[in-house]
């Protein structure tokens, strides 16, 4: 009677331990379950990847000239389209400054009002004479086909200026959305060009040649 009593406390003991081992093992992996969830959780919770934008940057080129170039990050074309815009800002002024000034005394000495003698300028620097008097101006052909000539040049190059602008806005606009485009190009080793020599397969009744074989890596 005491043996069986002791074998069985012996196996209740067993068992108990048992059970205590299978718990504690239950734990240790509901922990690394836990753990992995998380893991798992936090990959998920990493923000996704930002995708630069060719729309963005036309949009914002559109908005104001080199903001596109900005938001690409390639701020070292900046100083070149505002000194692109500046270059042609200044062509446009002083052009029609020019223009204006030439139309005028091309028109006062077609019409020959003797109150409007703005043409009187440049007839000295014409007839190379501080002195050179009104009738000498009105009458001389080349003189009035000189300031016609000159009027024609100003006007041409003052809206070759205006064209100017407007390409150079144009091409800042395009210059951000083909940068954007490539923002993300891989540009890494493995694109990459190689020349090495070669066995060239034999057709049948020849014999095989020896070449140069040219590799494009993607």
């Amino acid at each position: 009677m005491t043996n069986r009593i002791i074998h069985f406390r012996g196996l209740v003991l067993l068992c108990t331990l048992f059970g205590v081992l299978s718990q504690a093992n239950g734990q240790v992996r509901d922990t690394v379950n836990f753990a992995n969830d998380s893991a798992f959780r936090k990959q998920d919770a990493l923000p996704p990847i930002k995708i630069h934008s060719p729309h963005k940057a036309s949009f914002y080129a559109a908005i104001l000239p080199g903001l596109g170039q900005a938001y690409n990050k390639k701020y070292w074309k900046i100083p070149l389209i505002y000194a692109g815009i500046g270059g042609m800002t200044y062509g446009i002024t002083f052009n029609s400054k020019q223009y204006k000034n030439y139309r005028s005394a091309y028109r006062d000495l077609v019409i020959k009002d003797p109150g409007n003698t703005s043409y009187m300028e440049y007839a000295q620097i014409y007839f190379r004479n501080p002195d050179v008097s009104v009738e000498t101006a009105i009458n001389d052909a080349g003189f009035k086909s000189s300031l016609e000539s000159k009027k024609d040049y100003y006007r041409r190059y003052r809206d070759l200026s205006y064209m100017g602008m407007v390409a150079i806005y144009i091409l800042q606009v395009v210059d951000a959305a083909v940068d954007a485009h490539f923002y993300n190009f891989d540009v890494g080793d493995d694109l990459s060009m190689q020349v090495e020599p070669a066995m060239m397969a034999p057709a049948p009744g020849e014999f095989a040649g020896v070449g140069l074989q040219l590799k494009f890596k993607f």
